[in-house]
């Protein structure tokens, strides 16, 4: 199994797929999740890319070294993929948490960025969401991860797709109970430490840059893509309707149809630049 070696000693793991002549993607999940959340954009985006999955530290393969974690280092992670692999530049997309995570990157590695796809996240915090997110942090330390999918579900999959979904959640939901819950937490306790520098530095991100949402997230709602697209010079809004947080797979075929448009659009720009 690949992995890359960071200087704290944390092994990260990697997959590699997809056309190996494509232009590279390298895919970033969200909190709690591992490489197995891009299931339903596998197909789609290795049919025109390389793409590079990782495992964030503390989920899947990845080493899951004590917490709390700071999503600078974690971004750093994702450098050292690149680095493992020998990628100069690459596109970047990254969901939620990994949204984030991608947003660092192309912000402290902008030479190492073609592109950013930055789904169904924000670029600040706001109370109501600090406070969930500590809620759900104690829920997982309390009660354990079971209870805490059974408290998230609603945040995630919109009422509208619920039933229809529901087996889809119950293939997703056990990837959840394999979390640690001390991993969980300390994801979270990153989350909850970083501050706004990055997004006072948006304005400097000079790749094309995608914000992609949801209608109906009410995580992450469109305002948070719309700040995004306020700070990104040039950059682009794509709402999904009829969509909540987890698009990337309740929504699968307008998420990589929206997400796959965009990259293909960069990386003609970038190929004539």
């Amino acid at each position: 199994m690949p992995f890359a070696h960071v200087p704290d000693g944390t092994r990260i793991h990697y997959e590699v797929f997809g056309d190996p002549r494509g232009e590279p993607l390298v895919m970033i999940q969200g909190l709690g999740a591992d490489r197995r959340g891009w299931i339903r954009q596998r197909r789609a985006f290795g049919s025109r890319f390389r793409c590079v999955v990782l495992d964030n530290r503390g989920v899947g393969r990845s080493d899951k070294p004590t917490g709390p974690y700071d999503l600078e280092v974690m971004a750093a992670d994702v450098v050292a993929v690149l680095d493992a692999l020998g990628l100069d530049t690459v596109h970047v997309m990254g969901v939620s948490m990994g949204g984030v995570l991608a947003q660092i990157v192309g912000v402290r590695h902008a030479e190492r960025v073609r592109s950013l796809v930055l789904a169904c996240t924000a670029c600040r915090h706001l109370p109501w969401r600090r406070e969930l997110l500590a809620e759900w942090a104690s829920i997982a330390t309390v009660r354990g991860m079971r209870a805490l999918v059974d408290e998230a579900g609603e945040w995630l999959i919109g009422p509208r797709s619920r039933h229809r979904f529901r087996p889809l959640v119950g293939m997703i939901g056990p990837l959840a109970l394999q979390v640690a819950p001390e991993s969980f937490v300390a994801q979270i306790e990153a989350i909850l430490a970083l501050d706004d520098d990055v997004r006072f530095e948006l304005g400097a991100v000079q790749v094309p840059t995608l914000a992609l949402v949801g209608s109906q997230d009410i995580l992450t709602p469109v305002a948070d893509s719309e700040e995004i697209c306020s700070l990104v010079p040039g950059a682009e809004l794509s709402v999904i309707g009829g969509a909540a947080h987890g698009f990337n797979f309740e929504n699968a075929g307008a998420f990589n149809r929206a997400a796959l448009d965009f990259l293909q659009r960069s990386v003609a720009r970038v190929g004539s630049a």
